[in-house]
């Protein structure tokens, strides 16, 4: 087993080396027809190739619009014959089923927004920027900042679209914007395609202005009301940000959560608990005339050589099956050892890395994906996750919870990974768990509170009956989180068990429905799971043998664990009412 280690510590960082000197194939259309020019008989599914309960979405029809007239012709033709409806993107990025249309038997349609994907106008008077939805995270990025603008907190990933932004409520770090630093909060007009009546064509285009009540349900729809056909956002002036990494001991951690992001526009943390280390980003906007060619092209973003990929798996597979923590915890303080030294991806001028701070414009600095860029035939590299190689697959729990009861979970975590020290080293193979900041929002369907989300992303077998090491303590922790603490979901990752009484925790949700019920009163937009996510049906928990292993329910006998395999429905050694497979 030391030479396994000893294998996969060399193949992560000959992977580290070459990574700046490759390109990758960009990912599949995550919609398959079996007849592609009639776009008939299809099936989608998300960038990782599988959805939390492993099952395929299928649709009897798919089309491709690409003006919004035709967007408004697609949905009357399915208003018409009443047929269920759902809106998907290029990368199709969430992990949960939003793109899954309802209706039984695959007779639904799927709306891709892949050819709605341009920029309309850049208004350098009124500063903003107007887009059709599909258009992604880098190409807004990049349009503003060519006038000049930039959009001042987004998500690190370029591999969204501003339609998907919304329909999730994807977010970047900060809290230096009373009004949400969400992408959602910065809209100030969407027009929507919305089923409509026999009258009035079986379709039409809804326009959305600012200082209507009703944007708040459209800026985080999950797509239930309708296909946003574009978005006007707000822009700043573009500026110049200075950026340092600073790793301390996370004893304080607790205390310092809740100032740090006060303190730090773009601050955020990567916790990684059982080296009991974090990793913290000092990030602020400046005015300088230093040289400002800083440039983010994040590690795990980058290329990655089919070949690497799969030995790195292999490696934590083998891991797993024996039960050898110390192995993942070899590899994740040699990881850690690795991004620190190449300044987590980050340049000072586009090529290499010098030292901090990283000064650069906004442009260059908020979001990178070199991964989805393409330059061979063959699929020789490929993002980490990318399903069509063997590489990374992992579950995601996400989770907003509010400043004021931030420091009692995490010195909750701390108790738990301290009964076990190595508990939580997976997690540091996938770069701790990141903290963000964000501001509490006006979205129905936004954030409540000024909150700190948790993004933990960690190993899940391709075997959904076979239990992951230290099974029990994150299934504690998102436990903790999602009923002690009242954390919200984020709503594009989670499992199905993150979702169990959410809705309840949103102030503003009754007046959600009636935007929904007002816009598609035949819910044909709406499908078993995002009624059950918004708890208007029942179906979100699936009690069956192994259940609890996937997060498809929290278990209440042994047989949702694995006890053939050791794993048994205990009681949470620091949270009493959790309830998670652990091995006895």
């Amino acid at each position: 087993m030391g030479y396994l280690v000893i294998c996969a510590i060399l193949m992560h960082i000959f992977f580290m080396i070459i990574l700046s000197h490759v390109h990758s194939t960009p990912p599949n259309d995550p919609m398959k027809c079996t007849n592609h020019t009639t776009n008939i008989n299809c099936t989608i599914t998300n960038s990782y190739g599988t959805f939390p309960d492993r099952s395929i979405c299928r649709a009897a029809k798919a089309a491709y619009p690409r003006t919004e007239e035709e967007l408004v012709a697609v949905t009357a033709a399915a208003t018409k014959e009443n047929r269920k409806m759902k809106a998907a993107t290029r990368f199709s990025s969430s992990i949960t089923k939003l793109a899954c249309p309802g209706g039984g038997g695959g007779d639904g349609l799927i709306i891709s927004t892949m050819h709605l994907n341009r920029t309309l106008k850049v208004d350098n008077r009124s500063m903003t920027v107007t887009v059709e939805s599909g258009v992604s995270l880098r190409q807004l990025i990049n349009d503003a900042a060519e006038a000049g603008m930039a959009l001042p907190y987004t998500p690190y990933w370029w591999g969204l679209t501003v339609g998907g932004m919304m329909a999730t409520g994807a977010h970047g770090s900060s809290l230096w914007r009373s009004a949400g630093t969400a992408v959602h909060d910065f809209v100030v007009r969407v027009r929507i395609v919305t089923p409509a009546s026999p009258e009035e064509g079986y379709a039409t285009v809804r326009q959305l202005e600012e200082d209507d009540p009703e944007i708040n349900a459209a800026r985080v729809s999950l797509g239930v009301l309708g296909v946003i056909s574009q978005v006007t956002l707000k822009l700043e002036p573009m500026f110049t940000r200075a950026m340092t990494y600073a790793e301390e001991d996370d004893g304080d951690l607790g205390e310092d959560a809740a100032v740090f992001g006060s303190q730090h526009e773009f601050g955020d943390m990567a916790w990684f608990p059982s080296q009991r280390r974090v990793v913290k980003r000092i990030d602020n906007r400046v005015e300088t005339n230093a040289p400002s060619r800083g440039l983010n092209n994040f590690l795990g973003f980058r290329p990655i050589p089919s070949l690497v990929l799969g030995l790195v798996r292999t490696a934590e597979e083998s891991m797993e099956a024996l039960n050898y923590a110390n192995g993942k915890c070899i590899l994740a303080d040699t990881s850690k050892f690795i991004l620190k030294a190449a300044g987590y991806g980050f340049t000072n001028n586009g090529v290499i890395f010098t030292g901090y701070p990283i000064i650069g414009y906004q442009n260059r600095l908020q979001s990178s994906g070199t991964c989805l860029d393409s330059s061979y035939n063959e699929l020789l590299t490929a993002c980490p996750w990318d399903p069509r190689v063997k590489g990374l697959f992992f579950h995601q729990t996400t989770f907003s919870i509010s400043l004021s009861k931030v420091k009692g979970f995490i010195e909750e975590v701390q108790d738990l990974v301290n009964l076990d020290p190595k508990a939580l080293c997976g997690v540091g193979l996938y770069d701790g768990i990141l903290m963000r900041y964000v501001t509490s929002s006006s979205a129905y369907l936004g954030k409540q509170d000024d909150s700190i989300d948790f993004d933990i992303t960690y190993y899940r077998s391709k075997d959904p009956k076979t239990p992951r090491l230290y099974q029990d303590f994150l299934e504690e922790i998102e436990q903790l989180a999602i009923f002690k603490y009242k954390a919200l979901p984020h709503w594009g990752k989670n499992r199905n068990v993150a979702f169990l009484g959410a809705i309840k925790k949103y102030t503003m949700f009754d007046e959600f429905l009636k935007v929904k019920d007002k816009y598609d009163p035949k819910e044909l937009f709406s499908s078993d799971w995002t009624d059950q996510v918004l708890g208007l049906k029942k179906g979100l928990v699936i009690a069956k043998d192994g259940c609890s292993l996937e997060g498809l329910c929290i278990c209440s006998q042994d047989s949702h664990c694995a006890p053939s395999k050791g794993y048994y429905c205990q009681p949470g050694k620091v949270y009493k009412d959790a309830r998670v497979c652990a091995l006895r």
